[in-house]
């Protein structure tokens, strides 16, 4: 794989590759005998805090792609949909490769397939309501696709209205104003479902697009900040870094540990738990987006693994691991086996996300700089 590791910022590579392997990690738990205790609860809170680490880090990445467009003095909808094309042969092809073979997959197995199979294909399995356990890692795609339609037509809506305020604070209040409508929308769902369980909550609050998408617009928030404020940005990186990373881990370490479950604490996990973990993560963003390069032993790891973490981690549990399960149950195995069935699927994972990105990712991705699509949107 060749890499051109001067065009990439190191730290956010970092992040890419620390959130897919908490993912990874999280559902490697499926291979032990079913347990609960603190070291399981801080897994699957890790899967979690994997997908919002993306989350915030796709907002930051779009923001800045998103911001540039919209202050330049020729934005228009051809913009736009550039922006759309783009995201989406990055995007697209592999979600729609591994759902197809998810459902070749349930008819080799004798698997029954949900009735709204055919929501997949339009990203809305789980717009409004908690969608079945089929691929159930692909939740986290209809957020994203949304988010990315969502701000870019907005601002060119906005527009419209010949409001006598600069883009660049236009850009602040469409992006604020999306963040207040679906922190309201957790508000909302707080209120109609006063008794709840942390299952309950992670299938139909957590994994739910209109509960979710100010997650990715707390990373648009920062790239503003970002792109507007060096200054601030830079001078006090390092106090945004330790107050992020403190709150981070009171967040995801000493609650689960400490047993702070929804059942007792029911505002603080449907309002503000997730919320707060964006912006803690967003408070790491000015350090890690600084950082960029490191030894090569460090950075030829980290930078592959980022490359091929969109595959990783559509492949990794309802292909790798169904099928290792399906063929090599773990029922009976002693401790030293399951440790070795632990390794042969991170090998098999990584192995096989890297064959997707090398064979079938990175070329439809390419396709998005093909000289017709730019000559169109010149």
């Amino acid at each position: 794989m060749k890499i051109d590791y001067e065009k990439r910022i190191f730290g956010l590579d970092v992040m890419r590759a620390i959130a897919i392997l908490l993912v990874v990690c999280s559902h490697s738990v499926w291979i032990f005998p079913q347990t609960k205790n603190v070291f399981t609860d801080l897994m699957s809170v890790a899967g979690l805090v994997g997908v919002e680490v993306f989350f915030v880090l796709s907002g930051f990445l779009i923001g800045r792609l998103i911001y540039k467009l919209f202050t330049s003095p020729s934005f228009g909808f051809r913009d736009v949909t550039y922006f759309w094309i783009r995201r989406w042969f990055r995007t697209l092809p592999n979600y729609y490769l591994i759902l197809l073979f998810n459902v070749l997959l349930a008819v080799y197995l004798g698997t029954v397939l949900p009735e709204n199979l055919w929501q997949y294909v339009f990203f809305i399995q789980n717009f409004a309501w908690e969608m079945p356990l089929f691929f159930g890692e692909s939740w986290s795609l209809p957020i994203e696709e949304f988010a990315y339609i969502l701000g870019p037509l907005l601002l060119y809506l906005v527009l419209f209205l010949n409001l006598k305020i600069s883009k660049s604070k236009l850009f602040l209040i469409i992006t604020s104003c999306i963040v207040l409508i679906f922190f309201l929308t957790k508000i909302g769902y707080y209120f109609s479902h006063p008794q709840t369980s942390m299952i309950f909550w992670n299938v139909n609050l957590k994994a739910v697009t209109i509960y979710r998408i100010d997650a990715i617009y707390y990373g648009v928030l920062a790239a503003y900040v970002a792109m507007t404020k060096e200054g601030f940005w830079i001078r006090y990186k390092y106090l945004f870094f330790a107050i992020g990373s403190l709150v981070f881990l009171g967040l995801n370490f000493v609650v689960p540990a400490k047993q702070l479950f929804i059942e007792g604490y029911p505002f603080f996990w449907n309002v503000l738990y997730l919320p707060i973990n964006s912006l803690a993560i967003v408070f790491t963003l000015p350090v890690l987006s600084q950082i960029k390069s490191a030894p090569k032993f460090i950075l030829v790891p980290v930078t592959v693994i980022s490359l091929i973490s969109y595959s990783m981690y559509l492949i990794h549990y309802s292909v790798v691991m169904q099928l290792l399960k399906h063929f090599f149950p773990t029922e009976g195995l002693s401790t030293s086996m399951l440790f070795i069935y632990l390794i042969a699927y991170f090998a098999i994972t990584t192995v096989g996300s890297y064959c997707l990105y090398l064979v079938f990712e990175k070329p439809m991705t390419n396709l998005r700089d093909h000289k017709k699509i730019k000559n169109h949107f010149k």
